[in-house]
């Protein structure tokens, strides 16, 4: 019985402190290319490069989570069958989980075709407009929209503290303010 009662104590234990170990994982990047973060220009050419390749190529998961500062969230948004315009909220971790497979299977190629920034202090905000093909030289995007992306200069490298987007659609189309001139 006292054997019982140990087990339990301890499955509860771990079970009890299986978030804080989540949460932990989360916490730690993988250290970055110092080249990668150096510049706002060289950490968000190396985001839209480290999603884009060909069909069947791997994504180098380590260098996307190396951008990221612990806690950074991934948030997109848009309309679900009803409508309604909701978000979904994820980890880079979680990101790189749920649509790793997706990326090899079936290609893509994010660029950024015009950007708009804004500065306070150790805080950047830039707008960035994109388009999504399929292959590099596909003749048209498939898709477009805009990612808002935060950042945070802390003396020593950019990290990226969120990103939340949202695509075009049949009822939401890209202003021409924020399209290349």
């Amino acid at each position: 019985m006292k054997t019982l009662l140990i087990s339990c104590i301890a499955f509860t234990l771990l079970i009890g402190s299986m978030p804080a170990l989540i949460a932990q994982e989360e916490t730690i990047a993988p250290a970055a290319n110092p080249e990668d973060v150096s510049s706002l220009n060289a950490i968000v050419t190396t985001l839209y490069g480290v999603i884009s390749g060909d069909k069947g190529v791997a994504r180098d998961w380590d260098r996307f989570l190396s951008l990221f500062k612990p806690g950074a969230q991934l948030i997109p948004s848009g309309p679900n069958k009803e409508g309604e315009v909701n978000i979904n909220t994820m980890t880079p971790k979680q990101y790189s989980e749920r649509n790793g497979g997706w990326l090899v299977e079936n290609g893509f190629f994010e660029i950024e075709i015009a950007r708009d920034e804004l500065h306070f202090g150790s805080m950047t905000h830039i707008w960035s407009t994109y388009e999504s093909r399929r292959k590099a030289d596909d003749p048209e995007p498939y898709a477009r929209g805009i990612n808002s992306i935060q950042l945070i200069n802390d003396g020593d490298r950019w990290w990226i503290v969120n990103i939340y987007w949202t695509a075009e659609n049949d009822n939401l189309t890209i202003p021409k303010e924020f399209l290349p001139e």
